[in-house]
């Protein structure tokens, strides 16, 4: 059975930063420098150097973990379906369905 490997992140931007951002790199320092790089850092890391404004979001994925943060995000911090939506960029139903999914699945 193929192990399934994920792209080197860290690895494609700094490269990126190195070649076409160089001026971003003290802002990005702080995330590449972490010993494991999750999808929300990954996101961070896009929203940094990219503009956000022209990010397609239909083609995100999220892994279980990057979930389970943001719902425990939500509830840390008391925020609606909306508000925790409009802090992720994400739609309020994407909430809604992951917390049906994930909350029933830890009861």
């Amino acid at each position: 059975m193929k192990k399934k490997t994920q792209p080197d992140y860290r690895k494609i931007y700094q490269d990126i930063i190195t070649l076409k951002y160089p001026e971003k790199k003290e802002l990005c320092n702080g995330i590449l420098s972490k010993a494991k790089l999750t999808l929300l850092d990954i996101i961070q890391l896009n929203d940094l150097i990219f503009s956000p404004v022209n990010e397609d979001k239909k083609h995100r994925s999220y892994d279980e973990s990057s979930i389970l943060e943001i719902l425990t995000f939500q509830k840390k911090y008391s925020y609606s379906n909306k508000k925790t939506a409009a802090h992720f960029r994400v739609s309020r139903n994407t909430i809604a369905k992951w917390k049906k999914n994930y909350i029933m699945l830890s009861q």
